[in-house]
């Protein structure tokens, strides 16, 4: 089969089209006949070498996060699925695997993907929607009348970060150049800030939480707009000790070393009153079949800026890198 291989850790050129084999189910796993797969920035920063502290992988390894697909068997131990079943899926982290012509994967991380989406569309879910629910929902606890703030929410994150707070009950504000500002108005955005015209610090202030997708001068801004005692969540700034126990379920050697990297930011927070988190999500499936029942339900829409055949993959991850989608990138492996 053909698989998207990472062989080393660098640019472009460093993972390529190769044929591998087809991989066999383990106990609980199913194996899926991929249809579409889609791309997130953490594949390339994978690529680059910049997540080698939390997943060393033993290379070659076949890239990919997100899939969806059919069902064409299952291991041992399979209750959940059988042959025939249109799923999705955020793959194990330790083992990736999403871009290729068949996964594997555990069953407890795959849902029936939503019966009104296509499989392009249900692939450009699982990550995307997985960190923008486990945000709003468990980290910030996001509930009717709260006012929120999301920067950037024009993108894959945001798109499905901008309507789950909205579902929660929540104003949002956001960001977005001229481009965007339709996308997120139309997605359902209350305040709209022209970040090409107008510093958002000076038009925001007293949110009850904030969710960066931006990092750097954005991040810190968020922490003026943010009322005292309110909590900003990041996937875009530095780690802090609860990402290595909580998210990573590492040790204190990993924590003491977020520790002091996030130092001087966790500072800042603190100094600005409101508590700061930086948020790896979890792999889930029980959290994507209730994503899938909102998007059934016409309460969420699947934003897909291109989409891209498996063989062109490159110039998929071109794209995406040059950071400008509206929503996100798939490939297809027709």
């Amino acid at each position: 089969m053909r698989a998207f291989v990472l062989t080393g850790y660098g640019g472009p050129d460093v993972a390529s089209l190769r044929e591998v084999p087809v991989p066999e189910p383990g106990r609980g796993e199913v194996r899926i006949d991929v249809k579409a797969a889609g791309l997130n920035p953490v594949d390339f920063k994978t690529r680059e070498g910049k997540l080698r502290l939390i997943n060393r992988y033993a290379l070659p390894v076949v890239l990919g996060c997100e899939l969806s697909g059919v069902v064409v068997s299952v291991g041992e131990g399979v209750t959940r699925f059988r042959p025939g079943d249109e799923v999705f899926a955020r793959v194990a982290k330790e083992r990736l695997g999403a871009f290729a012509e068949t996964a594997c994967v555990h069953e407890d991380l795959v849902a029936k993907k939503p019966a009104s989406l296509d499989f392009v569309h249900a692939a450009a879910m699982p990550l995307a929607s997985l960190t923008a629910l486990q945000a709003l929902r468990d980290e910030l606890a996001v509930e009717e009348g709260m006012r929120v703030f999301i920067p950037g929410a024009a993108g894959g994150v945001g798109t499905f970060a901008l309507q789950i707070a909205k579902h929660l009950g929540a104003t949002v504000a956001t960001t977005a150049s001229p481009r965007g500002r339709a996308l997120v108005e139309r997605l359902g955005a209350d305040v709209v800030v022209d970040y090409t015209t107008q510093d958002f610090t000076k038009e925001l202030r007293d949110y009850d939480a904030a969710f960066d997708l931006v990092g750097g001068d954005t991040l810190e801004g968020a922490f003026s707009v943010v009322r005292r005692g309110g909590k900003v969540v990041s996937i875009a700034g530095l780690p802090e000790p609860t990402t290595a126990t909580k998210d990573l379920h590492r040790g204190a050697g990993l924590a003491t070393l977020f520790w002091i990297v996030s130092a001087g930011l966790r500072f800042r927070a603190w100094r600005a009153g409101v508590a700061y988190r930086y948020l790896f999500m979890r792999p889930s499936g029980k959290d994507l079949e209730v994503l899938a029942s909102l998007v059934d339900a016409k309460k969420l829409e699947v934003v897909v800026d291109q989409v891209f055949s498996f063989a062109k993959i490159a110039e998929a991850f071109a794209y995406l890198e040059k950071g400008r989608a509206k929503g996100k990138v798939v490939v297809t492996m027709g």
